[in-house]
């Protein structure tokens, strides 16, 4: 992985302008209408301003790409700065800032840190209920995710910019301008309790086909696939290797599983090594190794197969074991074709609909 791409857009190289863009705009909306709902009597469209400086903060971790290596900032992503000690002294430190620039408008130092806990508290909260998860009570190490919506998801995203926008119109009709803007609120909130509901019927699915067909498992994680809530996956941990299997609600196709071997004989007596049980945490357990030409490959599943062709398997995140100049064991992520992300959107489109794979 190219040490300057940042790691928001985590997604697929040829799609990771776009993805920044949409990830960064989600967080910017929601950070700008509650800055709209706290201070908007006052502020008006400076509120908005604000909001989404608020919302956009906790994601300047990903400036960490810049001055160390690609696992060790992934690691660091989601992490301090998405905790609820950050929002807290977080608040008084921005708080304090917000009420110089604007004592003149009456805001003062209580409402400063109220509006800037708010704003960086609502981006964890959101970002908990993604597929990557988020470490909200750091220092503890564990990552809370309810993995019911992708990090880029049109449907929240766009209801919710247009009601900020047309709440930001009302520059008058104060009322009104809060009305709007709590709509977006509501509809938001609404959605996102409605992926839980999606992700519990996909979860049902799931395991009834499981236990229809009799497999044994240890696990089993159930996420949506990217930028939509209708085509579900279902990652089923067994003995000795990974099932993924997908399911949507707009299509009459069977679910299906696909045996990946987990083959954790290949590194040999590696298993304890560092790099690798770092790999093994950023994966959530969800991992297999494969070998191709005498080369070992780390395989994260967590977001899926990027293409299977002539028994080959490309998945979305590979890293490729080797030695540096000092005989240091290291790992390299594998690159990604340009195309490959359209592609994946494409075969998501079809399997949404139980289309047959050109």
């Amino acid at each position: 992985m190219n040490k300057k791409l940042p790691l928001c857009s985590f997604f697929l190289y040829s799609l990771q302008i776009y993805l920044k863009k949409m990830d960064s705009l989600t967080q910017i909306v929601l950070g700008g209408a509650i800055g709209n709902a706290l201070l908007g009597r006052k502020l008006k469209n400076k509120a908005v301003l604000y909001g989404a400086i608020a919302g956009t903060v906790p994601d300047l971790d990903v400036l960490a790409t810049f001055f160390t290596d690609p696992i060790t900032a992934l690691e660091f992503h989601r992490g301090i700065t998405h905790s609820i000690l950050f929002a807290i002294f977080g608040a008084f430190f921005f708080g304090y800032l917000l009420h110089w620039f604007e004592r003149k408008k009456g805001v003062t130092y209580e409402e400063g840190c109220w509006f800037f806990f708010w704003g960086l508290f609502t981006h964890a909260l959101l970002d908990v209920f993604t597929t990557w998860g988020t470490r909200v009570l750091w220092p503890m190490d564990y990552p809370f995710a309810f993995k019911s919506i992708f990090v880029i998801d049109p449907l929240y995203t766009i209801p919710f910019l247009f009601f900020l926008i047309r709440s930001m119109m009302e520059q008058t009709n104060i009322e009104k301008r809060l009305y709007f803007n709590k709509v977006g609120l509501y509809v938001s909130t609404v959605y996102l309790l409605l992926t839980l509901l999606l992700k519990a019927m996909a979860f049902y699915s799931f395991t009834a086909v499981l236990d229809q067909k009799h497999i044994a498992y240890k696990s089993m994680s159930v996420k949506p696939t990217a930028m939509n809530t209708i085509l579900w996956t279902a990652i089923v941990e067994t003995q000795d290797a990974f099932l993924i299997g997908e399911y949507s609600f707009f299509s009459d196709e069977p679910v299906t599983f696909q045996s990946y071997p987990k083959n954790h004989a290949l590194i040999g007596g590696l298993e304890n090594h560092q790099l690798i049980t770092r790999l093994v945490k950023l994966s959530e357990g969800c991992y297999t190794f494969t070998e191709k030409n005498n080369e070992i490959y780390f395989n994260d599943l967590r977001f899926g197969v990027l293409r299977e062709q002539g028994g080959e398997v490309q998945f979305a995140f590979s890293y490729k074991f080797d030695l540096d100049d000092k005989g240091e064991l290291r790992a390299k992520e594998v690159k990604k074709d340009r195309g490959d992300g359209v592609k994946l959107l494409k075969s998501i489109w079809r399997k949404i609909w139980g289309l047959k794979e050109d």
